[in-house]
């Protein structure tokens, strides 16, 4: 049984500057380095995750901007699976389950941005379709939101969404966790 991770949207409009700005965008990449390195020295498979808006009246993730690029912390190379994506959920319209099965992957761990909405939608999506799913939970980030009125501060809306995955559809765990255990 194979495992891999797959790095969600870690683009430069989530970083101060950016068009969407979300807080702690820093540390989040940082933790998603340490993952990406800890997979990189054992060889399981990466996926990167690029998404590139074509919705009506976006505004961040822009073809042929700065913002739509992959932040420098955690670049792919050479050989390491780059997929496009125009949707919240990284299985819609791409390859990434026919990637996973060629490499006959059941286990997958999942880092990036943003927890309420890309991370959200895709470990859902994975689960559904069989897979066994961990949130490397401070490798990710969002930001404040509102509902009716209701201010949400960014550290409420990534634990929600992280209480609400941990629940059914994956386990959630510190990046330190996740590395110890793939070194041993």
């Amino acid at each position: 049984m194979s495992q891999a991770l797959v790095i969600i949207d870690i683009q430069k409009d989530y970083f101060p500057g950016g068009n969407m700005e979300v807080v702690n965008s820093e540390r989040a990449a940082l933790n998603a380095k340490t993952l990406l390195e800890a997979y990189r020295n054992k060889n399981f498979p990466i996926v990167h995750i690029q998404h590139i808006s074509t919705r009506e009246g976006a505004t961040f993730l822009l073809p042929g901007t700065k913002g739509v690029e992959i932040h420098e912390s955690v670049s792919p190379l050479n050989g390491e699976k780059l997929i496009t994506k125009h949707f919240p959920n990284s299985f819609r319209d791409t390859d990434l389950e026919e990637f996973l099965k060629s490499h006959d992957v059941k286990e997958i761990t999942f880092c990036g941005m943003m927890s309420h909405m890309c991370i959200d939608a895709t470990v859902r999506a994975a689960f559904d379709k069989g897979y066994s799913c961990t949130v490397a939970h401070d490798a990710c980030a969002t930001r404040s939101l509102s509902f009716e009125g209701v201010e949400v501060p960014s550290s409420n809306v990534h634990a929600s969404y992280m209480a609400a995955l941990s629940a059914v559809y994956a386990k959630t765990a510190y990046v330190s966790e996740i590395t110890e255990k793939i070194i041993t």
